[in-house]
């Protein structure tokens, strides 16, 4: 199983546009330029986790930082409740994860 960075932010954007439902015309622009810009080191994270260069733990703990940037940009770019900008950060956090751990649990 391949690790496909493209299709996976892909997904993560939609899982976006599923944790905020009616507020997905605010956000969608601000979301997708995140996750553009966070490409390499998304990509970059996965790659090292993949490789057994990084172990869990520090994985972990770096998308934490992600979510938490995530969540800082969708504050600051597009009114939205806490709630809802946590959300939409652990959801698309959460799709990378999944992808990365499926190809883990395949090696």
């Amino acid at each position: 199983m391949d690790f496909n960075i493209d299709e996976v932010l892909a997904q993560m954007l939609a899982a976006v546009q599923g944790a905020v439902q009616e507020n997905w015309d605010m956000v969608k622009g601000p979301a997708s330029s995140f996750l553009q810009s966070r490409r390499l080191r998304l990509d970059l994270l996965a790659s090292l986790r993949l490789k057994n260069q990084i172990d869990e733990q520090f994985f972990e703990d770096r998308l934490d930082d992600e979510k938490d940037i995530m969540t800082s940009e969708l504050h600051a770019i597009a009114i939205m409740s806490e709630v809802a900008a946590q959300n939409a950060a652990n959801a698309a956090i959460g799709i990378l994860q999944k992808a990365v751990g499926a190809i883990i649990g395949h090696v």
